[in-house]
C-alpha cells in the first residue's frame, strides 16, 4: 500500500481520483489548497502525489518546485486542462513523473499512477503489480449506426497488427474514442495510452515532446509497450514532419535488423481534422510521411451523418452525469429527443455532451424538457418583448402554455394603456379586470391599501 497525495480545487474531480486511488488499496489525503497539501506533504512523506495545475491558493508549478527540492525522488503526477498542456510540459521539465490532460480516463490515471509508483524507492515492483488490481477500460464506440458498425469491425480487425492507423474526421466527432477502441482491444491495454496535442504546443516544445533535449524523455520513451496518438498532425511544422518521417524510418530499420538497442516499442495512431491526401496534393503536407502513417485510414464521421447514435450518446452522458454527481439519473421526454435528434451538430459529439450536462443542471425534476435544452437546438416561437414592441425574443417550443399566454396579456395590456393615455383606471375597466388583477398581470407592485379600496 502507497500513501498519496492528491491536490485538486474541483471537488468532483478530486473525489473521483480519491476513488480510484483508495479502491486500489491506497492511503488518500485529498486536499483542496496547495498550503494544506504541503502540510500534508512534509507530515506524511507520501509515495506520490497528484496535483493539478492550477489550485486556488498557489500554482501546481510551485508546489512542484518545492516537493522536488523537498522531497526528491517523489514521483508527481501534473493534471491539467486542455489548454494548459504547454504549462504541462514546462512542469516535467521542473520534476513532475508524467502529466494527464482533464477530461482523463480513470484507466489512463491508474496506468501513470502504477508506472509512477514502480520508481519510488518506498515501492518494490513486485508489490506493486501483485497488489493492484486490473480495471477494465471504459472506453467504447457507442451507436448503432453502420458507420459506426463499420469502424468497430475494422478496429477489431486491425486491433492487434501495429500498422500506423490514421484517423480522420471534424472536430468533435470521436477520433480520440476511436484511437482509443484500438489500443483497449489490442496486446497493448495495459502499456500506456499516451496523446499529444500537436496543436496544443508552440514548435519548440512539440520538438522536446516528440525528439528529446535537454535530457528530457520523449513521449515516444513515456508510451514504451503501449500507444501514442499524435492528435491534428495536420498541423505538424513541415520541418518537424521531416524529422518525424526520419525518425519513423529509422526505428523501422532498428526493428528490422534486430538491433539490441532497437529503441521505444510503440502503436502509432495518428488524427487530423483534414483530408492529408488532399493536403498531400497541395504539397501542405510530406508525401512520404503520409504513406507511412496512413497504412490504416479511417475516416470517422460527424455526428449529423449518424443520427441514429444520437438518443444512445445522449443516455450515456446522463449516465456519466449521475455518476459524476452522485445523483439520480435523469429521462428525457419525447419533445426533447426530437429536438436533439434533429438539431445539426456543428460541433459533433462534444456540443451533445455540453448540451447534456446543461441540461441535467437546470432541469428542475427529473426529466429533461424542451426549455432545458440550450436555444439553438430547439425550434422557437417569436414574441414581442414586454417593455419594447421593436424587440423580439424566441420562446422554445415545448414552454409552458401558461408561458406565453403571460407574455402575450402584458403586451395586449401594455398596448391598451398607450390608448387610454397610461390611464390604469380605465384600462383596467376597458379589460374586464380589476385593478388588482391589473398591477398583478402587469408585475407591478402597489399599496395594499390602493387595492382594497379600488
Amino acid at each position: 500500500m502507497a500513501k498519496i497525495v492528491i491536490i485538486d480545487d474541483e471537488p468532483s474531480v478530486l473525489q473521483l481520483m480519491t476513488k480510484l486511488c483508495s479502491g486500489l488499496g491506497h492511503e488518500v489525503f485529498s486536499l483542496m489548497t496547495g498550503s494544506e497539501g504541503l502540510q500534508t506533504i512534509s507530515k506524511e512523506s507520501p509515495d506520490l502525489l497528484i496535483v493539478d495545475l492550477k489550485i486556488g491558493d498557489m500554482s501546481g508549478i510551485e508546489i512542484i518546485e518545492q516537493c522536488s527540492k523537498n522531497h526528491p525522488g517523489m514521483p508527481i503526477i501534473m493534471v491539467t486542462g486542455f489548454g494548459s498542456v504547454e504549462t504541462a510540459v514546462e512542469a516535467m521539465r521542473q520534476g513532475a513523473f508524467d502529466y494527464l490532460t482533464k477530461p482523463f480516463e480513470l484507466d489512463d490515471l491508474q496506468r501513470t499512477l502504477n508506472r509512477a509508483l514502480k520508481i519510488s524507492s518506498k515501492e518494490s515492483t513486485q508489490t506493486d503489480e501483485t497488489r493492484v488490481a486490473k480495471i477494465k477500460p471504459k472506453s467504447q464506440l457507442i451507436g448503432n449506426s453502420p458507420e459506426v458498425k463499420e469502424i468497430l469491425r475494422v478496429v477489431e480487425k486491425i486491433a492487434n497488427n501495429d500498422s500506423p492507423a490514421l484517423l480522420e474526421g471534424e472536430y468533435g466527432s470521436g477520433k480520440q474514442i476511436v484511437a482509443r477502441a484500438i489500443h483497449d482491444r489490442s496486446r497493448r491495454c495495459d502499456e500506456p495510452f499516451k496523446i499529444l496535442h500537436c496543436s496544443a504546443l508552440p514548435e519548440d516544445l512539440l520538438e522536446a515532446e516528440l525528439f528529446g533535449g535537454d535530457g528530457r524523455e520523449t513521449i515516444f520513451a513515456r508510451a514504451h509497450g503501449g500507444t501514442v496518438v499524435l492528435e491534428e498532425i495536420n498541423v505538424l511544422p513541415v520541418r518537424l514532419q521531416s524529422q518525424l518521417n526520419s525518425f519513423l524510418d529509422e526505428l523501422g530499420n532498428l526493428k528490422l535488423h534486430g538491433s539490441d538497442n532497437e529503441g521505444p516499442d510503440f502503436r502509432l495512431i495518428a488524427t487530423s481534422t483534414e483530408r492529408l491526401e488532399e493536403w498531400v496534393d497541395e504539397r501542405k503536407f510530406r508525401e512520404d510521411l503520409y504513406y507511412r502513417i496512413s497504412v490504416i485510414p479511417i475516416m470517422v464521421p460527424p455526428l449529423r451523418k449518424r443520427k441514429e447514435d444520437i438518443e444512445l450518446l445522449a443516455n450515456h452522458f446522463l449516465q456519466n452525469y449521475s455518476n459524476l454527481t452522485g445523483s439520480k439519473r435523469k429521462e428525457i421526454d419525447k419533445f426533447a429527443m426530437n429536438f436533439l435528434t434533429n438539431y445539426k451538430w456543428p460541433h459533433n459529439v462534444g456540443e451533445l455532451q455540453n448540451a447534456i450536462q446543461r441540461a441535467c443542471a437546470l432541469s428542475e425534476d427529473k426529466r429533461i424538457r424542451p426549455t432545458d435544452l440550450p436555444p439553438k437546438i430547439t425550434n422557437k416561437v417569436e414574441i414581442n418583448d414586454d417593455e419594447n414592441a421593436a424587440i423580439k425574443h424566441q420562446l422554445p417550443i415545448g414552454s409552458k402554455l401558461s408561458d406565453y399566454i403571460k407574455k402575450q396579456e402584458k403586451v395586449f395590456i401594455r398596448e391598451t394603456l398607450k390608448y387610454n393615455n397610461g390611464s390604469r383606471e380605465k384600462t383596467a375597466g376597458m379589460l374586464g379586470v380589476s385593478i388588482a388583477t391589473l398591477y398583478r398581470k402587469m408585475g407591478l407592485k402597489v399599496e395594499r391599501d390602493k387595492l382594497l379600496n379600488s
